[in-house]
């Protein structure tokens, strides 16, 4: 098998090794110690025995959810209100033109 395929043909079942944990810090340019592989590599597999047990539970009475937490709308209906004028708007600018604040060129 190829040595790319080798790190996507994950199985349910199968544990991450060392040398996957140190070929994705590899591609991710990172570089760790042997103590910090190890602690990933620990980690990494009881994420995927977790998965494994999640993977037993039956859901098939559970609807689809989107969000862990029921959510409603948090915008505010829009209405019409009135707005401060141009003058009161442009009141502190320090240059202004003909109603619109004067700024430096910045492009050439």
């Amino acid at each position: 098998m190829p040595k790319k395929a080798k790190y996507l043909s994950r199985v349910s079942g199968m544990k991450i090794t060392k040398e996957e944990v140190r070929h994705v810090a590899y591609l991710a340019r990172l570089k760790f110690k042997e103590e910090e592989e190890q602690l990933f590599t620990a980690q990494l597999n009881r994420i995927l025995d977790y998965m494994e047990q999640l993977e037993k539970v039956d859901t098939s009475e559970v609807e689809p959810t989107f969000h862990a937490v029921a959510r409603t709308n948090v915008f505010r209906e829009d209405s019409v209100a009135p707005s401060i004028s141009q003058d009161l708007t442009l009141s502190n600018a320090p240059d202004r033109d003909r109603g619109f604040f004067r700024v430096p060129k910045i492009i050439e």
